[in-house]
């Protein structure tokens, strides 16, 4: 990060006031952790930095514009959300009433058995099999 002046850091100036204020905190003590190992902060964590350096009596206003200012600068990054899953495909219920039709009046056909577990299991019918099924349906119902 470039600095227009170097020797002023005023993100470590507000943790080390803040850390004066709670000396018990763990919560500053592992932001402070952090912005000395890896040389900063994310937004959300300047955030809750900002929240509890409000709440110190002493803390200068200036500095905390300066934090306000950091944390605008900062990107903010949103999640996507999830997508929606469509179905792999729909069922054509027109090949199910077919079939139960075709079942009830020949409950023993193979074939038009075969094809509905494969409609029962979700599994999609070619466009060889519902050519079959509406075949099955003109032969023996109509």
């Amino acid at each position: 990060m470039i600095r227009k002046n170097p020797g002023v850091d005023i993100i470590n100036d507000i943790l080390q006031l803040t850390m004066l204020a709670y000396p018990a905190s763990d919560f500053i003590k592992s932001l402070l952790f952090q912005y000395q190992e890896r040389g900063g902060l994310s937004k959300k964590q300047l955030q809750d930095l900002h929240v509890k350096a409000s709440k110190v009596s002493g803390m200068p206003a200036g500095k905390l514009a300066t934090l306000e200012a950091v944390i605008l600068k900062k990107p903010t990054r949103y999640k996507s959300p999830l997508p929606v899953a469509a179905p792999v495909f729909t069922k054509n219920e027109k090949s199910g009433e077919y079939i139960n039709e075709i079942l009830a009046k020949y409950p023993g056909h193979k074939m038009v058995l075969f094809l509905k577990t494969k409609f029962d299991n979700n599994e999609m019918l070619s466009v060889a099999e519902t050519a079959e099924i509406e075949r099955f349906y003109k032969l023996l119902i109509k």
